[in-house]
């Protein structure tokens, strides 16, 4: 492994730990009314992967199921989850986002866009477009199949 990798593979396993990612889930989720820190990975979870089961949408964010459907509920009475009956299981329901779910998102997608802007701003456009891309790259090779 180079010197590069090495550094890069830490400070992607730092940016992964539980606590940074909660830091950030609560910066993202500042201001916005109904989602916090700990239903912030329910609502972005169906915002990319549209309406989905709880055992399915738990499988995605990787979280317990009850731990979702409890998060779920909460984001139900806040009115950005919506429930139905999903037409493929008669005993399970189908999440999906609401209106107001996916305002709310938006509002987190434009915090977070902000966060990434201000941590790049010293930055020079070269560099980013680079990161960019090998950071996308790094992503496909993490996917699942690849």
């Amino acid at each position: 492994m180079t010197a590069h990798a090495e550094q890069i593979a830490t400070t992607f396993g730092a940016l992964l730990l539980r606590t940074n990612r909660a830091h950030l889930y609560d910066r993202l989720t500042a201001g916005v009314d109904g989602v916090d820190g700990t239903t912030y990975p329910v609502l972005s979870g169906l915002a990319r992967t549209g309406p989905a089961t709880a055992s399915r949408l738990a499988e995605l964010i990787g979280l317990d199921r009850t731990v979702t459907t409890r998060y779920a509920t909460r984001l139900q009475k806040a009115g950005l989850v919506a429930r139905a009956a999903d037409a493929d299981d008669a005993r399970a329901t189908r999440l999906s986002l609401t209106p107001e779910g996916r305002r709310a998102v938006q509002a987190m997608r434009a915090a977070l866009g902000a966060i990434v802007a201000d941590a790049l701003s010293t930055s020079e456009p070269e560099e980013v477009e680079v990161f960019a891309r090998v950071l996308q790259r790094l992503l496909d090779a993490l996917a699942p199949g690849a």
